[in-house]
């Protein structure tokens, strides 16, 4: 239990104490968030507050997790470097298009085929490493297998791996990008999404996924501190694609791949939610919800803000369990 309770208690901590310093810097350099005009009314009040909090939480992210695998001296620190470098690559991808939007002033940062490539570079990148490590020293041979959730049930994809993890990468992270719509809500479900990766990790005895993912939590509590509503700053494509990354990684580590949109299932309900109101309109004329992605529809039938966060939160942690219990107590 303390390979959870240190990591998590050392982040929140060092993010608490971070957010202070961090975020007047932000207000500074004048990172303001712009405000669409065709979202919430409401959420207008909130232009101009800093943006690319995320770098808050991934600095703690490293200064947690990198000296504590030393400190307990554990094995398979390719699994931690393969975890940071997936969060990170997408973090720094993300803060690009943070910049460009904010400090460049060009609304829509980078283009739609500038992060796709820079995505599929960081997915292309992530699989030779696990290529060269994992079968061709023999780590693990069997990393291309994919597992039924719930199941004994396993196949082998050998070179298909390799589409189907840029596709994870891709779609995981724009899934999480689209949820950051309101305040602290993209923090929440992510720490439950990662709490869950941590107990799986600790039943796989694979203490990197354990520290890792136990570091995200305590980093992400921080800065909740920081981005619950109301909001003193936002995590920004800078988060939001780290920490869709992270979590694409953190399948592909434990062995969990088809399990990666039950423990994320806010984020697909919000990513399934833009795809239908597309399709609808472009079909139809007409839209399902009010607004998409989901959360803003409940904004407009009349929720509060905190109510759909909260309510969020939950069903995040609904999903969460239920991977928990398909992967620990159905095997």
């Amino acid at each position: 239990m303390r390979l959870i309770l240190v990591p998590l208690a050392v982040a929140f901590g060092l993010g608490v104490l971070l957010g202070p310093f961090v975020i007047p810097i932000l207000r500074r350099l004048k990172f303001g968030q712009a405000i669409r005009e065709e979202g919430p009314k409401a959420h207008l009040k909130k232009a101009g507050t800093p943006t690319m909090g995320g770098t808050i939480f991934l600095t703690v992210l490293v200064l947690t997790a990198i000296p504590l695998s030393n400190v307990f001296f554990f094995e398979r620190l390719s699994d931690l470097f393969f975890l940071l470098f997936a969060t990170l690559g997408y973090g720094i991808l993300g803060f690009m298009d943070d910049y460009i939007k904010v400090v460049m002033k060009r609304n829509l940062g980078l283009t739609a085929r500038q992060k796709l490539l820079g995505q599929l570079f960081i997915g292309l990148v992530l699989f030779w490493v696990l290529w060269e490590v994992r079968i061709v020293r023999g780590e693990n041979p069997a990393i291309s297998n994919i597992g039924i959730p719930g199941t004994d049930i396993h196949f082998q994809l050998s070179w298909l791996y390799l589409p189907l993890l840029v596709i994870m990468m891709i779609a995981a992270s724009n899934a999480v990008n689209l949820t950051d719509g309101l305040d602290g809500l993209v923090a929440g479900t992510a720490a439950v999404a990662y709490g869950a990766y941590a107990v799986i990790g600790m039943v796989q005895s694979n203490y990197m996924v354990v520290i890792f993912s136990a570091s995200v939590v305590g980093a992400l509590l921080g800065f909740l501190v920081f981005n619950a509503h109301p909001a003193k700053v936002f995590m920004g494509d800078t988060g939001s694609l780290a920490l869709g990354g992270g979590l694409a990684a953190l399948a592909v580590i434990t062995k969990t791949e088809l399990l990666l949109p039950i423990i994320g299932g806010v984020f697909v309900i919000e990513t399934l939610s833009v795809m239908l109101q597309v399709i609808s309109f472009k079909i139809r004329g007409k839209r399902i919800f009010r607004m998409s992605p989901i959360h803003h529809h409940f904004e407009l039938v009349g929720w509060s803000e905190w109510r759909v966060v909260t309510t969020f939160w939950f069903a995040g942690f609904l999903f969460a369990a239920l991977g928990i219990y398909l992967e620990v107590f159905l095997k």
